[in-house]
């Protein structure tokens, strides 16, 4: 049996480690090590130390960012593991998934890179009428088929699978990777503090040389934990921000992808007029911002590090 090690990013969420913790205590098979990287106000040694029957590597970081976090846990993992997985702090793994997802590693083809858990409690996010229309479909920016990337540089959502799906690109949330990969790739440190669209830039880095499923038998839950986020505004002028990073670094569409996010910020905006939803308005105004910025400066000038 292969050894599987998981690395935890995390910040001041104590009660969602706690129970993520227990998950892994829990399993029908436990990990080998469990790294945790906590960029938490206060260390939360006291949470792990609750669970001396795991493995567990305790390391505070200053910095919060979960891509940095993620290659700073990398690179602490033991030298015997043989598959490197990352776990949410907010998340649940069912007691059989941690077993299932070491039985396929023992059985999968060398071409494999990685391989996600699959997520029990997806919610689908009622714009499926609008993604999935003929126009939207035709104009590169979005497909019915799951787990895939456009031309736009927006990701189709893998919801809950029925059986193994191969994708082009994985949520990192809780999956597990084969580590020699580690060896060439890492998560790109541009996505500093709020690391959104951090794993589709990782994952889909891979896919010229490896495989990425997700595996139907290994099921989780995400509870979406309050804490640790960022504003409204501040979410909106990110993900303008990542989303033109990636379709640059990528050589995807760019003319696809400010189709896709005006789109998007007109959802927004009217969604915050016709709910009367004020963290709409503020998202939809960072989405402004973020728009506006990048068309003034054409291009993104932070170099590319992986």
């Amino acid at each position: 049996m292969k050894k599987l090690a998981f690395v935890v990013a995390t910040k001041n969420r104590p009660a969602d480690l706690r129970k993520m913790l227990q998950s892994l205590l829990e399993q029908s098979r436990r990990p080998d090590q469990v790294v945790i990287v906590d960029s938490s106000a206060e260390p939360i040694n006291k949470v792990t130390g609750a669970f001396p029957d795991l493995n567990i590597l305790y390391i505070h970081h200053d910095q919060p960012s979960a891509a940095r976090q993620r290659n700073i846990g990398i690179e602490a993992v033991a030298q015997d593991i043989d598959l490197i997985g990352f776990l949410d702090d907010d998340v649940v793994l069912e007691p059989v998934a941690l077993e299932n997802m070491l039985e396929f590693w023992n059985r999968a083809s060398g071409n494999v890179g990685g391989c996600a858990f699959n997520l029990k409690n997806f919610e689908a996010s009622g714009n499926e009428g609008l993604k999935y229309s003929a126009f939207v479909q035709w104009l590169g920016l979005y497909s019915k088929e799951k787990g895939i990337v456009t031309k736009s540089g927006w990701q189709t959502m893998i919801g809950t699978v029925t059986k193994d799906t191969f994708t082009q690109w994985l949520p990192s949330g809780a999956s597990v990777w084969k580590r020699e990969i580690f060896e060439r790739f890492c998560f790109d440190d541009y996505f500093d503090g709020y690391s959104y669209l951090e794993d589709l830039d990782f994952s889909f880095s891979l896919i010229k040389k490896y495989k990425l499923v997700v595996l139907a038998n290994a099921g989780f839950y995400h509870y979406l934990s309050p804490s640790g986020r960022v504003s409204d505004y501040q979410f909106g002028k990110i993900e303008v921000r990542n989303r033109i990073y990636i379709v640059r670094k990528h050589n995807l569409s760019i003319p696809r992808c400010y189709v896709g996010i005006m789109i998007r910020f007109l959802l927004t905006l009217g969604l915050s007029v016709k709910a009367g939803n004020i963290g709409c308005l503020y998202r939809a105004l960072g989405n402004f911002v973020g728009i506006t910025k990048s068309l003034l400066s054409q291009e993104i000038s932070r170099s590319l590090k992986c």
